[in-house]
């Protein structure tokens, strides 16, 4: 008897140890990084993340609640740009932010370069090869 529950009990710890280790790596694939708090848009609150797939490139996926419309910004702009600086120090033009009366926006997008911070910016036109200069939200620098 004594045997049995030993043996029952070393299989629950071994199952509980694997489950652990289980759902450690699934957390550990995504990073999920906040935005810093904003003056240009200080009730949007939101966050970026950021895993690998298959092919090892970069899934880049960003949440926002209560984003101003672009068109409510004191500075008169088009659109929202979603910038990513690269770990070799490359700030890349990743996309556009659709705004909506909802206030609440989505963006999604794949790249095989490492991202190690996202920001945005109000634009005039979605193209832009330089952001401008007044940053609507930003996250602190990641995986350095």
């Amino acid at each position: 008897m004594k045997t049995t529950k030993l043996i029952s009990g070393t299989k629950n710890i071994i199952l509980g140890l694997f489950s652990i280790m289980i759902a450690f790596f699934f957390v550990s694939c995504a990073t999920k990084i906040p935005f810093m708090s904003s003056t240009v848009t200080p009730a949007a609150k939101g966050y970026v993340k950021v895993k690998n797939d298959d092919n090892k490139n970069y899934v880049i996926q960003i949440r926002i609640s209560n984003f101003a419309e672009v068109e409510s910004l004191k500075q008169t702009k088009q659109t929202y740009v979603v910038w990513m600086v690269t770990d070799t120090e490359v700030t890349e033009n990743i996309g556009r932010i659709n705004s909506s009366k909802k206030l609440n926006v989505s963006f999604e997008t794949v790249t095989s370069f490492k991202p190690t911070k996202i920001f945005i910016t109000a634009e005039l036109d979605e193209s832009a090869r330089y952001p401008d200069e007044q940053v609507v939200l930003s996250t602190d620098r990641f995986w350095d």
